[in-house]
């Protein structure tokens, strides 16, 4: 607590013109002012208790940039000048989550939920055991990373694709419900803080209105608004929209802080972060599920817009022990709420040709607000859910968001029907370029047989190919993909890297300003990482998740190429080698060497050689230094102290590559009961063996073993 003799030297300087202040004055002064405006934004936007108002409040920050314009040398790292922007960047660097940012597994019903308490106990082997889980709304907004280093807000970031995000610090900076600098002192020096940045319903009607009044188009909903505002490349418009955070975990932390997910929440909220106030301990499935029809009931009461409800294990030891899957905990589960609905008329059917051939029947609507939405088209699936539904343009439809997202046609008003309306034949040539389009015996996708030559689905692949999971050139839409490739100016991925400014310039809507952002856009892309590239190339079945398999296993383009080139062999080892990346089966094999064994897909390969340099995979920073990390290991055998599940979650949170096979690449095996021919294959091989107790040992379980 500040002296008598301190606090009356404050008052005297805060009573004096900004004029009279002399230098070491008026930097004891903007001390004084940003540690009391930080009070009040923490207990007005955190706590909800303001105690001086506003206009005392805004006094305090005119007083505050009145003495930074007069002495700009002074203004400090924590100013709250800073929270309300800076001039607009010319874009948003990239930052790389030292922690994976990953999605949520969705439960849509009951048994969705019971399933999940069950796979938790069967991973356990403790059926009879209750288990704990936090819950808490699923708030419909933005996830956002925020590090503080030794309490002070350094970077705030979006989730990205979950390992890569951007770096959105100046605009996180002027959201009033993020701290600057965190209370107390019990926080970690490193602690990254997650959350959700949303919009309430009043501020969206506000912002809204604004921008009807100014002749503007208005926002489809609140986590619309939310994104954009916390994207702007000038943070004064961020400032301006009434943004607030709610924080529900954490990331990287330099040293343990909680023994609970509850606990991790207290923690939160003695910080200064506003954390929901619904959130609730429930103990057992049969708690949860009371919580969530409760939360659903009251739903609209809320002022801002949930989707659903988000369990997560309370015990951070089991969390840990969880692990994670491809892209989302296993100990964490997004339980969402059921489609909102509503009916219109369906105007016609219209056919997309995907990148890979697929057609997909694809409802032309009379417009319709679905859960605050206004939906125009939506999705009829496939040719077989057309006739069971026995969809006919003319029908009034029912149309729902399946998971408030995607609109698609559930069935038909079948007493509004029009007499003339006569059942839908699915074409059987391509609606684009006129080829055969195929059904292949047991699939439901009908597909153009055209291939290169179908100009749809060279477009489609040219937009994966630039969209943000693969090479994310900023400014390069769908739009312009298909106005270039019409009018000849790219056919290949290269092509996109050998575009010139003049060539773009005086085309309709492009200016030489434009143009030469374009193009810069598309140089500052030309090294990407090894698994977006993987990912770009558009192979079937080949996503993120299997992209990042990939490039973990085999490191370089170069190492993955030969491997793939060599695997057309079936009795190769390379063939076996891929099969063995934990994850891979025989059909996503056969459809990734099946890529390689396409001479124009090896061309695209060369030519991109020219244009682009891919980087050797690197593994995200270990918050520890691991023994496992980069490592190849098998498991055979039982184990007494875990499941096999918990052990292989475990060797792949430290850092390992799981494999099913032993080779002459894997460095342990683990031996436990009863192990069969892997235990003798690794004894030939020469590979080093683990019992039990040294996997245990290895992995910084010993406890376990307990």
């Amino acid at each position: 607590m500040a002296s008598t003799k301190s606090r009356a030297s404050d008052k005297k300087f805060a009573e004096r013109p900004v004029e009279g202040l002399s230098e070491a004055e008026a930097e004891a002064e903007l001390a004084r002012l940003a540690a009391e405006i930080l009070h009040h934004d923490q207990l007005y936007y955190a706590k909800d208790a303001p105690e001086v108002s506003d206009a005392a409040y805004d006094e305090l920050r005119r007083r505050n940039a009145a003495i930074e314009a007069r002495f700009p040398e002074l203004i400090r790292a924590d100013s709250p000048s800073r929270r309300v922007g800076a001039a607009p960047s010319a874009g948003f660097a990239k930052v790389t989550h030292s922690v994976p940012m990953l999605s949520l597994q969705n439960a849509f019903d009951e048994a969705d939920l019971r399933d999940f308490f069950d796979r938790v106990r069967r991973f356990f082997r403790s059926a009879g055991d209750t288990v704990e889980v936090m819950a808490e709304p699923k708030i419909d907004g933005l996830s956002a990373a925020l590090r503080y280093e030794q309490g002070r807000l350094v970077v705030g970031a979006t989730r990205g694709d979950g390992v890569t995000g951007e770096d959105v610090t100046q605009n996180i900076r002027t959201v009033k419900t993020v701290p600057e600098k965190l209370a107390g002192n019990d926080w970690p020096e490193v602690i990254e803080v997650r959350g959700e940045v949303y919009m309430e319903r009043a501020g969206f009607f506000a912002v809204n209105a604004e921008r009807e009044a100014a002749g503007e188009p208005v926002f489809a909903n609140p986590r619309n608004v939310a994104a954009g505002s916390l994207r702007q490349l000038d943070p004064a418009i961020t400032a301006r929209r009434p943004l607030k955070f709610f924080a529900y975990h954490w990331g990287e932390a330099s040293r343990p802080f909680a023994r609970t997910h509850e606990e991790a929440l207290d923690c939160f909220r003695r910080w200064g972060f506003s954390v929901n106030e619904h959130s609730r301990l429930c103990r057992g499935v049969e708690e949860a599920l009371a919580y969530y029809h409760e939360i659903a009931e009251h739903r609209a009461e809320l002022p801002y817009d949930i989707d659903g409800v988000v369990y997560k294990i309370n015990d951070l030891a089991l969390q840990n022990r969880l692990g994670m899957v491809s892209r989302a905990p296993r100990w964490a589960l997004a339980h969402k709420f059921p489609a909102q609905q509503a009916t219109t008329v369906l105007r016609d059917i219209l056919i997309s040709v995907g990148r890979q051939g697929a057609l997909t029947p694809v409802a032309v609507l009379e417009p319709i607000t679905v859960g605050g939405v206004v939906v125009q088209r939506a999705t009829l699936h496939n040719e077989d859910e057309i006739a069971r539904k026995d969809v006919r343009k003319g029908d009034t439809v029912i149309v729902q968001r399946a998971g408030d997202v995607i609109p698609q046609v559930v069935g038909v008003v079948m007493d509004r029907r029009p007499k003339d309306a006569e059942p839908y034949k699915f074409p059987d040539h391509c609606p684009i370029c006129g080829s055969l389009a195929v059904r292949e015996e047991g699939m439901v996708v009908r597909r153009c047989t055209g291939g290169l030559i179908c100009a749809a689905q060279a477009v489609e692949r040219l937009k994966h190919f630039v969209a943000r999971d693969s090479f994310d050139i900023e400014g390069m839409g769908s739009k312009h993909i298909a106005e270039f490739w019409e009018d000849g100016l790219i056919r290949t991925p290269g092509d996109i890297f050998r575009l010139k400014a003049e060539t773009i310039a005086g085309r309709e809507g492009w200016g030489e300003v434009s143009a030469r952002k374009l193009i810069a856009a598309i140089d500052e892309r030309r090294q990407i990482g090894l698994d977006r590239f993987i990912n770009a190339l558009g192979i079937p079945q080949v996503g993120q998740a299997t992209a990042r398999l990939l490039a973990r296993h085999y490191r370089s383009l170069v190492a993955w190429r030969r491997e793939m080139e060599a695997a057309q062999d079936p009795e190769s080892p390379a063939r076996a080698g891929l099969l063995d990346v934990h994850g891979i089966g025989e059909d996503m094999a056969a459809d990734i060497i099946g890529f390689f064994a396409e001479p124009h897909n090896r061309a695209i390969l060369d030519d991109l050689g020219g244009e682009v340099s891919v980087h050797d995979y690197q593994a995200p920073a270990q918050r520890t230094a691991s023994p496992l990390a980069g490592k190849t290991i098998v498991f055979t055998g039982s184990l007494t102290a875990m499941t096999r599940s918990e052990a292989k979650a475990r060797a792949e949170a430290l850092g390992a590559n799981v494999a099913s096979s032993v080779s002459s690449k894997t460095d342990y095996v683990v031996i436990g009961a009863d192990a069969g021919s892997k235990a003798t294959r690794a004894a030939a091989l020469g590979v080093t063996t683990l019992d039990e107790a040294a996997w245990l040992d290895l992995a910084g379980l010993v406890d376990a073993a307990g």
